[in-house]
Parts: C-alpha cells; structure tokens; sequence
C-alpha cells in the first residue's frame, strides 16, 4: 500500500469530483492496513474519509472556541470603554486573599 487514491467531491461554484493521490508514509500505511484487517473500514478511502471527518469536526470546533473567545473580548473591551471594569491590581489582591482562606469542607 504506497499511495492512496481519495475520491472526494469538493463544492466551490462548481460541483465536481477530484482524484487525490496521497502518500501516507510507512506508519501511517501500517496503520491503514491494521484498521483494514479489523474489518470496521472497506478500503483505504474509507479510512482517510474517516480520519478527514474527524480533523474537520475538530477544525470546526476550534474556529467556533476562537469565535466565541473574541466575542468574549469584545465583550470586556466594550465594557471598558464604558468604565465598567475593576483594577486589575485589586482584583488580584482579592483573588489572593481568596486563595488564602482555608476551604471549608463540603458536607
């Protein structure tokens, strides 16, 4: 097993299909084949479509976590600019003061 040939559709303006050759190495091909044998995947582009789902699924998770963490920043950049925040000096001081209460038992 040198090389995989992928079929994947790829949807731009126009919708066509696309044969990739992929050249995965000599572990990545062990591995291939060690799925394969389990009998879970068919062929070797049943296995990369797999893999590639589930590098898109963490592509998509990833860009929606930085999008949310930018609304969040500009969340506390909007309430800055209105003089709603604290100094950061005290606001440490306290969360050390915090840190420093023993903690009561939970019960």
């Amino acid at each position: 097993m040198r090389s995989e040939s992928l079929i994947m559709s790829i949807s731009d303006k126009y919708c066509y299909t696309a044969t990739v050759n992929v050249n995965l190495g000599p572990a990545l091909d062990r591995f291939v084949a060690e799925l394969l044998k389990t009998g879970l995947y068919q062929s070797q582009s049943e296995v990369l479509r797999e893999g590639l789902r589930m590098l898109k699924g963490r592509e998509d998770l990833r860009k929606a976590q930085l999008a949310e963490l930018r609304g969040q920043i500009a969340f506390g950049i909007a309430e800055a600019d209105r003089g709603e925040f604290v100094d950061g000096l005290s606001a440490f001081t306290k969360i050390r003061r915090r840190a420093k209460k023993p903690k009561r038992a939970a019960g």
